[in-house]
């Protein structure tokens, strides 16, 4: 591009029609010091151990892939959808939000209140009045307010005004993900809840601890039960508080013959006993480890992990949001929403060799597939997207050598039969390592 042309096309974010300075509430809508679509924890949730568990799932959740798919006619994944709802899900779901972060919005809701609600806000044509498909283009989170037999009332994030509103919408329409640990964690009476309730106690006990007063008794060397010795008693509790809220440290002194007594020793009581308990009830439940929380929990621990608590979680989403987003003809066409777990993430790298070579030997993946999972550049050799077996001699896609005919004899051009002739006609019996394998297969 010459100089003529870049002047002409050059553009600022600066330029007086973007930059509005600080006569922005007439032109963008009312202003925020925190974002106001985000979720918000519950308090007792917000300032205990849970928010750092929740958010611990939340991640593990979001870290799964969800797209629109569609499948063969044996229900394997064929390919992905060109739509809408499935940029929702892999690029980004609304203005504010990348496709991550919704699902850790939705995970987190899901986990906090127990239901979360996938709301629709922009699509192709109005969900009410269309008996056939629409695409969705931008998806928020809602939390449910109000139930109804055919409708639901729900507090969603509408970035027009930017702010959270109450709508109702018909149930149809939105995906009503109901937490699928409901009872372990949402329950009134659940073990969450009830370990919830121990740590708002124990908070409380610390509070009363830390808040500075001493709780003496003061025995004074006469009895108080005229009105003189009740004012004197009190005259003289007062000099000692005068006399500590004075002193640098605190100190005070008082007659031989009195006796102070403090009361704000810490009380021998089981509630540590209690919410180590209720914790370890509920890791067992959640299938959660304290390996898991800091990071070192080993691949057995973590598939006992993903198998009890984030494999359900997922389906419940997928189902919803195949349930309500895709009609009966798409379901028809195959067409579902499914997530992708990454099986390699939690093998070492030193086992990574040795699958490498049991998968591309076995013929399940190619080279390049092998490559893509370590992190490595495609190859541009043709034959590293084949699905082939490089440690026998002259194989190609189906089996047999390039300068083979597949069914003939190969001593009946050559009867002399050198060793990589016999090699190549005995691929129908061996693969080189000992184990059969049939090439028309």
């Amino acid at each position: 591009m010459g100089l003529g042309s870049r002047l002409k096309h050059a553009w600022n974010v600066f330029t007086k029609e973007n930059y509005l300075g600080d006569n922005m509430s007439g032109e963008v809508g009312a202003g925020y010091t925190y974002r106001p679509d985000r979720v918000r924890l519950r308090v007792p949730n917000e300032r205990s151990i849970i928010s750092s568990i929740f958010m611990r799932l939340a991640i593990d959740c979001a870290g799964i892939d969800m797209r629109h798919i569609r499948n063969d006619d044996q229900d394997r994944y064929l390919e992905d959808m060109d739509s809408g709802l499935n940029n929702c899900l892999t690029v980004e779901a609304n203005i504010d939000q990348a496709a991550q972060a919704f699902r850790i919005d939705l995970a987190l809701t899901l986990f906090d209140k127990g239901v979360a609600v996938i709301v629709p806000v922009d699509t192709s044509v109005d969900p009410g009045n269309t008996a056939g498909g629409y695409d969705i283009l931008t998806m928020r989170i809602g939390e449910v307010v109000q139930w109804y037999p055919h409708h639901v009332q729900v507090w969603v994030y509408n970035e027009k005004v930017g702010m959270r509103q109450q709508i109702t919408l018909h149930k149809s329409t939105v995906a009503i993900i109901e937490n699928p640990l409901y009872t372990v964690m949402n329950e009134p009476n659940s073990t969450l809840q009830r370990l919830i309730y121990k740590l708002n106690m124990l908070d409380a006990i610390d509070e009363q601890s830390a808040s500075g007063k001493l709780d003496l008794i003061i025995q004074l060397p006469y009895v108080i039960k005229s009105e003189a010795r009740r004012q004197q008693a009190e005259q003289r509790r007062k000099d000692i508080e005068f006399q500590l809220k004075g002193s640098q440290y605190g100190i005070a002194y008082t007659d031989g013959t009195e006796r102070i007594t403090q009361l704000n020793r810490p009380a021998e009581n089981n509630l540590m006993d209690q919410i180590t308990f209720l914790t370890s009830l509920f890791y067992s439940q959640l299938g959660l480890t304290d390996e898991i929380m800091n990071g070192t929990a080993n691949e057995q621990t973590m598939l006992n992990y993903w198998n009890r608590t984030i494999e359900p979680t997922l389906k419940a989403i997928t189902e919803g949001m195949s349930r309500v987003f895709l009609t009966k003809t798409a379901r028809t066409q195959k067409q579902t929403i499914a997530f992708f777990r990454d099986p390699f993430r939690l093998i070492p790298i030193e086992n990574i060799a040795k699958i490498a070579d049991v998968f591309s030997r076995n013929e399940i993946l190619s080279a390049n597939e092998i490559r893509q999972i370590i992190g490595y550049r495609p190859s541009t050799d043709p034959k590293a997207d084949k699905l082939i077996n490089s440690n026998i001699r002259g194989q190609t896609m189906s089996g047999f050598s390039e300068t083979t005919t597949p069914g003939a004899n190969p001593s009946a051009s050559n009867p002399g039969g050198t060793n990589g002739d016999r090699a190549v006609a005995s691929l129908g019996s061996s693969n080189g390592n000992g184990n059969g394998s049939n090439p028309s297969g």
